[in-house]
Parts: structure tokens; sequence; C-alpha cells
């Protein structure tokens, strides 16, 4: 019979998870198989437990379950996921439900794999949900200067000063979203973690057009569409970008280890997902 997996979350009709996963599974020859299923936050806790109960192999949980899934009792969390505040990757072994956080190191690989330099940079993440928790805390451990800028910025600044308690290499500040021009302007890597530009409202950004520039590093987490209006402009502005297409690979081929104890085939995942998005 085969081992279930799947990705929890509402909406989650637009996830490319399962399509990641299955070539993954097929290409190893693993009688494995991913479903997308859309679970609302009050349910989640019931979701999980029928998971475990059906015998699946494990979740991976997204928006905008990630936090939630956090204050669960069902759940023992790791030490990273506690600290970063939220988790992305359930993972069912011994009987006991396991919770991890991939997504902080799967942006620093995306970012890696352009050679972009972190430590010492200046950063400017938009958001402060459970993603922008995760790769400002990963890209803090990593020595960045992470500025965090949200619409209501009590929020970022309380999710600077959680990461900041820490004592992580790299300073963390909250903000606002006032000035984000004269921020951006200031900033070495820009990171959208906010639904801005998400399908099917492509023509939405956080930032105008004029407010990038050549020096920039521009990593936009959406990756439906592949290339969204913030990276269109970044490039028009001779910025270098970073798709959130890659940090969805790579946050799942960490989830696919986690699960199976096997190294995952990223390329195949990688081309997957691109061709999914050039459909």
């Amino acid at each position: 019979m085969k081992k279930v997996f799947g990705v929890f979350g509402d909406p989650i009709g637009h996830s490319l998870s399962p399509a990641m996963h299955n070539a993954a599974f097929s290409a190893l020859g693993m009688d494995c198989i991913y479903h997308a299923f859309r679970v609302k936050p009050e349910k989640l806790e019931n979701a999980i437990f029928g998971a475990e109960a059906m015998g699946f192999g494990g979740l991976n949980l997204t928006v905008p379950l990630k936090e939630a899934a956090l204050k669960l009792d069902c759940v023992k969390p790791d030490p990273l996921a506690v600290e970063i505040g939220a988790l992305n990757t359930i993972v069912f072994r011994d009987g006991e439900i396991l919770g991890y956080n991939t997504d902080g190191l799967g942006a620093r690989q995306a970012l890696l794999e352009f050679a972009v330099e972190m430590e010492g940079s200046k950063v400017l993440i938009a958001g402060a949900g459970g993603a922008a928790r995760a790769i400002a805390f990963q890209l803090a451990a990593d020595g960045a200067e992470v500025l965090i800028a949200n619409r209501t910025e009590t929020r970022a600044v309380e999710l600077a000063e959680d990461i900041s308690a820490a004592k992580l290499p790299g300073k963390v500040k909250g903000t606002g979203l006032h000035e984000l021009g004269t921020l951006i302007r200031e900033t070495d890597i820009l990171i959208n973690t906010t639904t801005l530009g998400m399908h099917p409202h492509r023509d939405a950004s956080i930032a105008e057009a004029e407010d990038l520039h050549p020096d920039l590093t521009v990593f936009d987490i959406v990756y439906n569409p592949l290339e969204t209006k913030l990276l269109k402009d970044a490039k028009a502005a001779g910025a270098k970008t970073v798709s959130g297409a890659l940090m969805l690979v790579y946050q799942g081929a960490e989830a696919f280890r986690l699960w199976t104890g096997t190294e995952p085939p990223v390329e195949l995942m990688k081309k997957t997902v691109m061709e999914a998005l050039k459909v």
C-alpha cells in the first residue's frame, strides 16, 4: 500500500508541492504519493491527528497554518522551529508527531545558488508572517543586518524582538511600510514574503519600479507566476533576481530528507516546478 504524504493549507489549489514530490518519489522508485488538502486553521489539529491515524508518512504546512501548528499540544517541535515561531513540516515517527521548519534553509539555499553574500548585507524583508520569521531568523544567523517592514508596524517590531532575543550574529529591527522606497534604495537584498503579486493578482507589487536599483538582489517567495511583477521590474532595473520557486524546491528537499532519510533528486524537483510554472 502506498505511503501517503501531503500539504495542508487554505487556499491550496495553487500548490506545486504534489507535482514536485511525486516526481521525486517516482524517480527513486518509492511506493509513495503526495496530495494537497484544504485545511482551515480551526481544523488543523483534527487534520493532523487524522493523517497520523491513516498512516501518513509526513506533511507540509503552508499559509495560514505555519504559526498555528506551533501552538498545538499534539506536535513536538524541533528547537529551531520553536525559535523561529513557525513550522512547515510534520514527521510521524515512532508514535510521535514531530514539527520542523525548513523555510529558512530553503531561502538560504536559493540565495546561495546565485552567490548572494549574506554576512554583512543589509536585508529588507517585506511581511511578518511565518515565512518572514523563518527567513529573518536564518539570515540573522548568517550575519545579515535585517530590517522587517510590515503594514502593521507593531507586528514587525515584535517579530524583530523575538529574533533578537536569540542573540544571533546579525541585527534585526522592525518598521512599517512608510518610506519603503527610501529603505529599498539603502538595501542590498530585498525579500518579499507577502502574497502581493501572487496569481491571480499579477499586477500587484510591494515596490515601485523606480525604487529598484542595479546593486540590489530581489528575492520574491511568490512562485506563481514564476516571474512576478516585482521580479520583472527588478530585472528591468538591472538587479539580480531570485525566484520563489527555488525556495519551494529547497525547503521541499529538506522536508523529503526528514520524512524518508533519503537524498532527494533536487535537480528533478527543480525541473518539475519550473515546467509546471511555464504552462
